[in-house]
């Protein structure tokens, strides 16, 4: 893949919230699982982990603690991506928050990547009830929710929408 590829595989990427429901198969999860743990992450402590959903059920009860969103109910793929301070806090200390945080966003990502280049759309889905997914999925109080990834073949083809120009993003030396 050459850079322009890469930019076109990039920018094809978008958010889509209407799946067919259509199951992700085993070796498809495993794929983007083995993605994201190429990630970048601080000090090579991977502070992050994932909860993966399939379950009707659960998913469901993941909708409702994120205000009724039905694509995390549609989705036959949900990976609830989450934060684990203590791994990085065995290192850096207060600022290992910082860097599970950085972690578990990066590794989302990857995952996001890996399922699009798998011919799955997606949707980060950063709005929900950070109590509400912990008692759902059992999580442990070291771990913070950061975003549910919902997975799946999309209805309709991603659209990507306007985007600002670079330009609008970039500082130079200083402000």
């Amino acid at each position: 893949m050459d850079s322009s590829d890469f930019h076109v595989f990039l920018a094809g990427r978008s958010s889509v919230r209407d799946f067919t429901g259509e199951p992700v198969a085993e070796e498809d999860l495993d794929y983007i699982l083995k993605c994201a743990s190429t990630a970048p992450s601080a000090g090579n402590l991977e502070a992050w982990d994932v909860v993966v959903v399939t379950d009707e059920e659960t998913r469901e009860a993941l909708s409702e603690v994120a205000f009724n969103q039905e694509h995390i109910r549609q989705a036959p793929l949900i990976l609830c991506v989450c934060s684990n301070y203590v791994r990085a806090m065995s290192r850096y200390g207060e600022r290992g928050i910082l860097y599970a945080l950085e972690d578990a966003t990066i590794a989302c990502t990857y995952m996001m990547l890996a399922a699009q280049a798998r011919g799955f759309s997606s949707c980060w889905t950063g709005a929900f009830d950070d109590e509400g997914v912990r008692e759902v999925l059992d999580l442990p109080q070291h771990l913070r929710p950061v975003a549910l990834l919902a997975v799946g073949k999309g209805k309709e083809p991603a659209q990507s929408p306007p985007r600002m120009a670079v330009g609008e993003h970039v500082h130079r030396e200083s402000w």
